[in-house]
């Protein structure tokens, strides 16, 4: 994940919730993806992203698919650290622990709204840039990304002065959630000019609008934006496939009519068939050692 952020390659994090998203996101060439809080929030509670979902949570979700991401990192919402400076601290632990590459922590207060929500309230930069630092210094050498929701709330300046401090406590790279190619231009020139370009994480969130009507990959890395997340595209692609299945089942008798993976290919990206050898690597020498005894 470091590596990425470092590199001079803009990079897109497709969102997964379980496994099967995790194993398509390989299959299809993804580098890293991300795991959202407010997906984990509406598949294991069932309930909106406000505040519901603690870093248990996620770090469960994330043992869950990680197997099936082989060497892909990930990235996993960290919402504000779940308490204090020791609850980020712990929190950061407990990702590294569960085997997630990084994490981006906010500003927001707790308990916290999702980012494209009205009504969000975030606490000062002191307190903001000391749960960054109390991530930097878990020990865990996890990718720690600043988030921050000052925008809507503050304005400009306060977003330019929590990057810097967020710079200072140790960040690897910023997210400032709900901008523009605008603002982030204006974050990446202060960060310069403070001596220190951190790289920008991008939110392309269908949260925030139709997805395709934001700025260029181009427009993005050209004012530092080297990760590109999509957090809840896929379980929204899912879960209208599910609606569709679920209607049709109900209303014909059957699925034939919706457009499905055909099982072969699924049992297939879940392993079946390497599994079927080993399970006949094992059962060879057994049954010649029986035949042996008989």
């Amino acid at each position: 994940m470091r590596e990425l952020l470092g590199g001079q390659t803009l990079v897109r994090l497709p969102g997964v919730y379980d496994a099967v998203s995790a194993a398509l996101a390989v299959e299809a060439g993804a580098d890293a993806v991300c795991l959202s809080g407010a997906t984990v929030s509406a598949v294991d509670l069932g309930m909106p992203d406000l505040g519901f979902v603690h870093g248990t949570d996620i770090a469960r979700r994330a043992v869950a698919l990680l197997p099936s991401l082989g060497s892909v990192p990930l990235l996993a919402d960290a919402d504000t650290g779940y308490g204090n400076v020791l609850q980020a601290r712990q929190t950061t632990r407990a990702y590294a622990a569960a085997g997630i590459a990084g994490l981006h922590l906010e500003d927001q207060v707790s308990p916290k709204r999702c980012g494209h929500l009205a009504g969000k309230a975030v606490v000062g930069v002191a307190e903001a840039a000391a749960r960054v630092r109390a991530a930097v210094d878990s020990g865990t050498d996890l990718v720690i990304v600043a988030r921050t929701d000052a925008l809507s709330v503050e304005g400009l300046d306060s977003v330019v002065s929590r990057c810097l401090a967020f710079a200072d406590a140790g960040a690897d790279a910023v997210f400032v959630e709900g901008a523009g190619v605008a603002v982030l231009g204006e974050v990446d020139a202060a960060l310069q000019a403070h001596g220190r370009r951190l790289p920008q994480v991008y939110n392309r969130s269908e949260a925030g609008g139709p997805v395709q009507a934001g700025p260029s990959d181009e427009e993005l890395a050209g004012v530092g934006v080297r990760l590109v997340i999509h957090p809840v595209s896929a379980v929204l692609a899912a879960a209208l496939a599910v609606r569709r299945t679920m209607t049709a089942i109900l209303s014909a008798g059957h699925a034939g009519v919706v457009d499905r993976m055909p099982w072969s290919e699924l049992t297939d990206l879940v392993g079946l068939p390497g599994l079927l050898e080993d399970e006949q690597c094992y059962a060879a020498p057994v049954a010649a050692r029986l035949e042996e005894r008989t």
